[in-house]
């Protein structure tokens, strides 16, 4: 425990047991440090969560997180040779809804593969409860205040917003202002979110079935957690996320935590699994790695593009060659706050994006 606790070193006197493990130490020109073991690490984990549970902390969730990327890298560096999806169950997918909805309690790894594989997505109602969703919703605009005045020469030390520093052998640059522009912010950015985000996950199953459905163990990523706070007046980009992540294995969960598709901007998706990816930069596409609505109408053929209409703690779940934009209109009068959180198999992991154990 002790070469764990080592990499947590803070440069002030420690608030509590676990500030001695919130920050890593500053990068060196020398050869890095070697990693803890998994298993170290893995108890670590979970003893600091369970104390933070009863009082929560936030040096304490800093030092979650820190050791969560450390135990991330440790899987990725040895990932499982030939993991598979879980075996689609076709028999669960009722026939002739446009978008079928689920209960959490009906989700399955088969289940989520085989509407994947058939529509594209899982539409599941009530993930979380509503209550969780808002004060998540909440903890956005917290996070989002801390920012500014961290901008304006202050120093919040509350959790909600802290920059998160990946360990020296991956890059220091998270894209953060172009985060920013899109109406996000780094879910690993916020160490308070994130604990809050994981233990709703957690209660909700979803991390048991994400490993179910990938076949091997799971991953998320400081690049591809996001919180949002998505304005009408921002109009979004048909786009597959697989085009920017390479070759990976992935289910990203998309959690609506306010009311949306019709009082907030909400997301136009294509019902439909896609094997390809669709042309980018064609004529009406806004930008070169967009694509444009012609092109999305016609990757959906005959499938209808549907808004759904989300309540806060719903969810979508859907893979990288998902067809799906942001569907705002200015004429909606709120907000809409959703996380945006990809998982990741350990075989299948973005090369440059920074691994945080689920």
């Amino acid at each position: 425990m002790a070469a764990v606790r080592a990499l947590f070193r803070r440069s002030r006197e420690p608030v509590d047991q676990a500030a001695a493990q919130a920050e890593p130490s500053p990068p060196s020109s020398s050869s890095p440090s070697p990693l803890p073991s998994l298993e170290s690490l893995q108890t670590e984990i979970l003893r600091l969560t369970d104390e933070n549970r009863l009082r929560p902390s936030a040096d304490r969730e800093r030092a979650i997180l820190r050791a969560r990327h450390l135990a991330g890298i440790r899987l990725i560096d040895d990932p499982p040779a030939a993991p598979r999806f879980a075996a689609a169950s076709d028999a669960s997918l009722p026939a002739g809804a446009p978008l079928p909805e689920f209960e959490p309690s009906q989700l399955t790894g088969g289940l989520i593969r085989a509407a994947v594989l058939r529509d594209g997505c899982v539409l599941v109602r009530g993930l979380i409860g509503r209550q969780r969703a808002l004060a998540l919703a909440d903890g956005i605009d917290a996070a989002y205040e801390r920012r500014e005045r961290r901008t304006a020469g202050e120093d919040p030390r509350d959790g909600y917003y802290d920059e998160f520093t990946p360990h020296e052998r991956f890059g220091q640059d998270l894209l953060r202002h172009w985060v920013k522009e899109g109406g996000g912010l780094l879910g690993a950015d916020s160490p308070k979110l994130t604990f809050e985000f994981t233990e709703a996950l957690r209660d909700a199953g979803i991390d048991r079935v994400v490993a179910e459905y990938l076949g091997e163990p799971v991953l998320v990523s400081s690049h591809k957690t996001t919180m949002r706070k998505a304005q009408p007046s921002v109009s979004g980009q048909w786009h597959q996320d697989g085009r920017f992540m390479g070759n990976v294995r992935s289910l990203n969960l998309w959690l609506s935590l306010s009311r949306c598709g019709d009082v907030a901007p909400g997301l136009d998706i294509v019902p439909a699994r896609l094997d390809h990816y669709v042309a980018t930069g064609t004529e009406g596409a806004a930008l070169s790695w967009t694509i444009s609505d012609d092109q999305a109408r016609a990757a959906a053929g005959t499938t209808p593009i549907l808004r759904p209409t989300f309540e806060p703690g719903d969810a979508l779940l859907f893979d990288e060659l998902f067809l799906h934009k942001t569907g705002s209109e200015p004429s909606m009068p709120n907000p809409r706050y959703a996380i945006e959180n990809w998982f990741f198999g350990a075989s299948g992991f973005p090369a440059e994006y920074a691994p945080i154990a689920a």
